[in-house]
């Protein structure tokens, strides 16, 4: 349901800026960096929504794999301090092997 709503939201934008773009088909003058040139309002309106669009959508991924790796490395930690966790240590080996002979000298003496 939830990328139903980003999907119709995405729509409705895309919609709107398509809609401002074929208002505004005059010609204008773009200074670049390099020189000056003439271009239709429409290719400047939709190349900047095009370039915001991929510089928004590589930060994002970026970050998405950031966060991937962090996960991947906190449950390899996770995972390898619940497996120390359930193996016994030495010394908890020998009192319960000093507890259980205990138990069992008490139970032959009766």
């Amino acid at each position: 349901m939830k990328g139903q709503t980003y999907f119709i939201f995405a729509l409705i934008i895309a919609i709107l800026i398509s809609v401002f773009a074929v208002i505004n088909v005059g010609s204008v003058q773009v200074n670049y960096l390099f020189g000056t040139g003439e271009a239709p309002l429409i290719l400047v309106i939709l190349g900047s929504v095009l370039m915001g669009g991929l510089i928004t959508a590589s930060v994002g991924a970026v970050r998405f794999y950031r966060l991937k790796r962090e996960n991947k490395n906190l449950r390899s930690q996770n995972t390898s301090s619940s497996e120390k966790a359930k193996t016994p240590k030495r010394s908890d080996v020998k009192k319960q092997k000093i507890t259980s002979l205990d138990e069992g000298k008490g139970s032959r003496s009766k």
